[in-house]
């Protein structure tokens, strides 16, 4: 991309869009990373605010022409990367495009577009007696989560992104608009585009407006914490559930350090620094009071402590917004300091064994690292916190990243169950999947062959600039 070109670019999108584009650079600065580790300073050369699909599609076409990168921009709560502008080029900022466009309470799904936050969507739908169930911790855009596949507390039960997405709207790298899926549960009829977009992290299409599911609003609602003695006792516990087949709603995991944090950053009272269930019930109130009984003795043959219940919606919100600063009460554990979240998600059966030994590297390498855990589906995470400026540090983070990778990939899990690839984990992919990434590959060039959609990402070999991690 020359000066030049990029000129002719901002020019043609200033004339359309008047004061939606801007080339400030704090704006661009916002809009150049997310909430994760920041890969230095990769920004856009420009950040246009859009408010419709033909808009984006005018945007595309423009940079189409002049191979003009361009990197979808949510709400900017990814964690991996997604968002850096490797390459410079346009940031394109979907957050004005917030309509719920329909809403059927009789065929429980939605159509919205992909600016809509997931908490905007509840408030909306709660009156008809609906949720959107799914709940990463952020109040994520719903394009965004589409994009990245995301999941988050409420996934053990009703599924992910990839699960809850019906359809969608996907500007291509031409500036054609196309619409995949539809209404139907299912459907054999064609190539799935839909799943294919989904968690393509931007790199094959923009998605402006999703076609999703919806839930009613379960009768009887019941929350509770559980301590143990050991990690294992309380990845048991999880791992036995889901064997029996108990529709837990929620079943979250935090160790002893990570309890540390959230008991001193969330003001929690009369619990321990020990490793901790928090778990979440929905259903009929028999249903649930069967559950509930389940998991009792479960939990009490694993050595499990008494629950502590929190039913009113006050007391959930409560525990549940402890469960969702985990990742600022952890980095409160070392002020000053970085972060980087691990990802890793295993079959549950190993679950147990592979968070031990992750733990052990963590140990090894020195570095303070809680671990969080959607463990009803084999989904963990450690959040490593290291000095950026201390080469040794950054090396020994590195590492630690690459460890949790390795012991995922060796019991058949993945790299990442949630967060996606982005620029963080790029050179993991290999280890994953093979020759299957001569595949991807081929998707890709075929999709958008001059490569302007958020280049650089996911892909190993896709990106100009270098990055070190650590550096």
């Amino acid at each position: 991309m020359t000066q030049i070109n990029l000129a002719t670019t901002i020019s043609a999108l200033r004339a359309h869009f008047g004061d939606r584009i801007s080339t400030s650079y704090e704006l661009r600065k916002s809009h150049g990373s997310g909430e994760g580790f920041h890969s230095g300073d990769q920004l856009p050369d420009a950040v246009v605010f859009v408010r419709s699909t033909e808009d984006v599609a005018y945007t595309v076409r423009q940079c189409a022409a002049t191979r003009t990168p361009i990197i979808p921009f949510g709400v900017g709560t990814s964690l991996e990367g997604q968002l850096a502008a490797v390459r410079g080029g346009v940031s394109l900022d979907l957050s004005q495009m917030d309509k719920v466009l329909s809403v059927s309470a009789e065929d429980l799904d939605c159509r919205v577009e992909a600016g809509v936050t997931r908490e905007a969507l509840n408030l909306m739908i709660r009156d008809q007696g609906l949720f959107f169930p799914l709940d990463p911790g952020a109040n994520a855009s719903l394009g965004g989560m589409a994009s990245t596949r995301a999941s988050g507390t409420n996934a053990v039960r009703y599924g992910t992104m990839r699960e809850l997405t019906l359809g969608l709207t996907v500007v291509q790298a031409d500036g054609s608009i196309i619409r995949t899926g539809g209404r139907a549960r299912k459907s054999s009829a064609g190539y799935d585009l839909t799943k294919l977009f989904i968690g393509s992290e931007g790199t094959l299409g923009i998605i402006t407006e999703l076609q999703i599911r919806l839930f009613g609003i379960p009768e009887a609602v019941s929350a509770a914490v559980c301590q143990f003695q050991t990690l294992k006792g309380a990845t048991t516990t999880a791992m036995e559930a889901m064997q029996m087949g108990v529709p837990l709603a929620r079943i979250e995991l935090l160790d002893e350090l990570q309890m540390k944090a959230c008991i001193a950053y969330s003001k929690l009272e009369n619990l321990a620094e020990a490793p901790t269930l928090f778990l979440e019930f929905h259903g009929t109130p028999n249903a649930v009071a069967e559950q509930v009984e389940t998991i009792r003795e479960l939990a009490a043959a694993n050595n499990g402590g008494t629950f502590r219940w929190a039913s009113t919606q006050e007391d959930r919100s409560k525990l549940w917004a402890a469960r969702h600063n985990a990742y600022w009460a952890a980095r409160a554990l070392a002020p000053g300091k970085h972060s980087f979240a691990t990802d890793a998600c295993v079959p549950i059966s190993h679950l147990a064994e592979v968070i031990d030994a992750c733990r052990a590297k963590a140990a090894e390498s020195g570095l303070i690292s809680p671990v969080t855990g959607h463990v009803g589906d084999g989904n963990f995470h450690l959040l490593i916190l290291f000095d950026n400026y201390d080469s040794d540090e950054g090396k020994r983070a590195e590492q630690l990243v690459q460890d949790v990778a390795e012991i995922a990939l060796q019991y058949g899990g993945t790299i990442s169950g949630e967060h996606g690839i982005g620029l963080h984990k790029r050179k993991l992919m290999q280890a994953e999947h093979g020759d299957a990434l001569l595949t991807m590959r081929a998707i890709k060039q075929a999709l958008d062959p001059h490569d302007i959609l958020n280049p650089g990402k996911m892909l190993p070999e896709i990106i100009e600039r270098g990055y070190v991690f650590g550096h």
